[in-house]
């Protein structure tokens, strides 16, 4: 590792950022530096222009992606090197305004049921009945689950933010379930490895697989769970600023987009359409 690369793993690590994150910035930053064959320091604002436009036109990267970069070399300039680049010099993408494909009551109830593991369908009911972040499901322990309050403690939330949330009676009677048949000492859903929790990824392929299972058509990954357990509560009335304490979203206003896919009064609303006297059916032939 050279010294640089090492100073800022120290600076990440310093602000706290999370083994994913440093992971990441890491690794955006010698992508970087490697498209140049320059060490990162000795690059500018018009290495970080051309290399933007490469990542945009020729290498075809999601927004994800390049919001990764984008703030990856924000904090290698401002923090590791402590160099004054403006920031209009590395700028974020226009904001996507995507509404999220939500999951009915009766998909998700196929979704639980259709695995016959019963490990597979506890994780699928904590996502959905507690509204997890995936990152945050697979970081759960044992010790995180309070019965005796009905609470699940979130230790690992979206920037290190710890919070509680709902558990569900149902959701409890499964766990007993679970950890009677499968014994969790330390991480409630460990990996092969009892040393290290499930990845990830092995839950986004459980997902996938279950629903397949399940036949539902709409792409399902976890977080599609989590749409689900917010937009079904505001269905049920339940107000947004419980929703966004549940969810822990730092932002109303992240909440507040699931008003357009919950929003009752719009889908119930008559269109002036069905006031009209006509027969819209083709005439017989």
């Amino acid at each position: 590792m050279t010294p640089l690369r090492q100073r800022m793993l120290e600076d990440l690590q310093i602000r706290r950022y999370s083994p994913v994150t440093i992971r990441i910035y890491l690794r955006a930053v010698a992508e970087f530096a490697r498209h140049f064959g320059k060490a990162p320091d000795r690059l500018g604002a018009e290495q970080i222009r051309q290399y933007q436009l490469f990542l945009i036109k020729e290498k075809k990267v999601s927004r994800p992606t390049f919001i990764q970069m984008v703030c990856a070399l924000r904090f290698f300039y401002t923090h590791t090197l402590n160099r004054k680049v403006p920031m209009e010099r590395i700028p974020f993408p226009r904001r996507e305004r995507k509404l999220p494909l939500i999951l009915s009551r009766e998909e998700v109830k196929a979704l639980l049921q259709s695995p016959d593991n019963l490990r597979h369908r506890a994780l699928l009911a904590i996502l959905y009945g507690c509204g997890l972040r995936v990152s945050e499901l697979t970081e759960l322990k044992v010790s995180d689950i309070n019965s005796a309050r009905n609470v699940l403690r979130v230790r690992q939330g979206k920037g290190r933010k710890e919070r509680q949330t709902l558990l569900p009676a149902k959701l409890l009677e499964l766990l007993r379930c679970y950890w009677r048949n499968q014994r969790p000492t330390d991480w409630l859903f460990p990996s092969t490895d009892s040393a290290r929790p499930i990845s990830p990824k092995a839950v986004f392929l459980m997902c996938r697989k279950a629903a397949e299972k399940a036949g539902i058509s709409k792409p399902v990954h976890p977080h599609s769970l989590r749409h689900a357990f917010a937009t079904h509560l505001l269905e049920a009335s339940v107000n947004l600023r419980t929703i966004q304490i549940l969810l822990g979203h730092a932002n109303l206003e992240t909440t507040a987009r699931y008003l357009h896919v919950a929003d009752v009064a719009v889908r119930t609303t008559a269109s002036p359409l069905d006031s009209l006297d006509l027969d819209l059916n083709p005439p017989a032939t």
